[in-house]
């Protein structure tokens, strides 16, 4: 249950921030956000461990999401070519949506789900109000007894702000009138760092500038003519996405994190990894199909845009608070991304996809480049205009093959008004790329979401099987290595 100072905090705040802004302009990465060539939006599942109560939810909403000036306004683009967010009035049976379903007749719910969850994707938001809509289903699935079904554009905020939404939005089922917890952690600089000498301390930061130099030389490559190879999960270049497929898989946290123990490096670098082995699967099976003949594995050049979100803050009071004025942690579209190579290849030993992860990984954390990608959009766009940037922007997702990220959900179960939750599942959708990969974690789940252009990737369901099948091989060979280690 929502504190009620908690709701008067929010409206007193969103009632501050229209009164003093009524014409609002877009950041930059949310500009790009509702361009054509980048048209992108979010799509999230929240399953839930009992009936839906409908009502409880609406009120829930009406009360919190439409008092914030984002969720009430809409973007209107002027004739100069501006965007701006526009204050307006929110009627809730726009957004939280009942659908008149007769459940009974449905087979197979969770398939009814997935086409569902697709047609949503596939389905034009409405420009011309707050760009955001919530489905209530009272249907049985394999995972949960209910589901809410949300679609936010991207321009409203990246994937830790709509998480901060869903934390600010819940409370622990063990302690109603409390917060929830997630395993996101401030971020901070390795301790050894502080107690280098000057010769030390001069030495790190001669291996950041090395490394950003060469990282931003590589990201001018691609910005002028470096692609990746042509494989059956790339798109075709200057194509929107014209079919969409939204699917999810949950698989155990604690295999991933038996991996991360034994391997002793972080949950991003072993689900890289995974996504390495899987990826490397699904390519070696469509070989043949490949439009070079001479093409094997050891000579495709992937390559993936890694999301990384810049806010040096990411503890849960932060990130609940985001929404309100003056917040240390930003609300928004405030994430930069790295170009990461992914290595395809058929290993004998799995656990190599994932010593290469965080190899790549490792370099990656020392180089400045999602930061300066982040400020060069934002540079581009104040001094070449929106069109420059978008043509920037676009050329990056054309010459690369997938977009990856990952972000660490609540660690204990929450309740959503009042709804114990079971999963939480979301996905980008939008761009030239073909295939996005989201990792979501809740509790000791994480979420496989896939969001894929069936014109390109027909069968979705097979590359998600190879993902999971990666890491069950993954984990196996970690098992060993930690036996090993015992016996030694």
């Amino acid at each position: 249950m929502i504190k009620k100072s908690t709701m008067e905090i929010g409206k007193g705040m969103a009632r501050e921030e229209q009164e003093t802004t009524a014409m609002e302009p877009l950041s930059p990465v949310s500009r790009l956000f509702v361009s054509p060539s980048l048209y992108c939006f979010i799509i999230f599942t929240l399953g839930f461990q009992t009936r839906c109560n409908q009502s409880s939810i609406v009120e829930g909403v009406k009360n919190t999401w439409i008092k914030l000036p984002r969720f009430s306004s809409k973007v209107e683009i002027k004739k100069n070519g501006k965007a701006f967010w526009i204050p307006v009035s929110v009627r809730i049976e726009d957004h939280v949506i009942v659908p008149d379903i007769d459940y009974s007749n449905i087979e197979n719910p969770d398939q009814f789900i997935e086409d569902y969850t697709s047609n949503i994707a596939d389905t034009p938001m409405d420009m011309s109000r707050p760009l955001w809509e919530l489905h209530l289903l009272n249907i049985k699935t394999s995972n949960a007894e209910s589901l809410a079904i949300g679609k936010f554009h991207h321009s409203l905020g990246d994937g830790m702000s709509l998480m901060s939404l869903l934390l600010a939005s819940s409370r622990k089922t063990s302690d109603p009138e409390a917060f929830p917890t997630t395993a996101a952690t401030k971020k901070h600089v390795d301790s050894n760092i502080k107690v280098w000498w000057l010769v030390g301390r001069f030495w790190f930061m001669l291996r950041v500038i090395f490394i950003t130099v060469i990282e931003m030389f590589k990201y001018l490559l691609t910005l002028c003519f470096m692609r990746d190879t042509k494989t059956p999960l790339m798109g075709k270049t200057g194509d929107r996405i014209r079919s969409s497929k939204v699917i999810h898989r949950i698989i155990s946290f604690d295999d991933v994190k038996l991996v991360k123990n034994t391997m002793e490096m972080k949950v991003n670098d072993v689900l890289l990894g995974m996504t390495q082995a899987g990826l490397s699967r699904y390519l070696k099976k469509k070989s043949d199909i490949v439009a070079e003949k001479k093409s094997i594995l050891e000579n495709i050049r992937l390559r993936g845009t890694v999301f990384i979100n810049l806010r040096a803050d990411t503890k849960i009071e932060e990130l609940a608070n985001m929404m309100a004025k003056d917040s240390k942690c930003r609300w928004g579209n405030f994430v930069g991304f790295v170009m990461f190579p992914l290595w395809i290849r058929s290993e004998a030993d799995s656990l190599e996809y994932v010593r290469r992860a965080k190899s790549i990984m490792d370099i990656k954390k020392l180089s400045m480049e999602p930061l300066l990608c982040y400020g060069l959009i934002k540079f581009t766009m104040k001094i070449f205009g929106e069109q420059a940037a978008e043509t920037l922007s676009k050329r990056i997702f054309d010459h690369t093959t997938l977009s990856f990220s990952n972000v660490l959900g609540p660690d204990e179960e929450i309740s959503f008004f009042d709804h114990p939750m079971s999963y939480v599942a979301a996905s980008a959708i939008g761009g030239p790329q073909a295939l996005i990969i989201h990792y979501v974690s809740y509790v000791n789940k994480i979420v496989i979401n896939l969001a894929v252009d069936t014109t390109v990737i027909p069968d979705p369901h097979l590359l998600c099987d190879d993902l999971v099948e990666s890491l069950d091989i993954i984990k196996l060979a970690a098992m060993k290595k930690g036996v090993h280690k015992m016996e030694v």
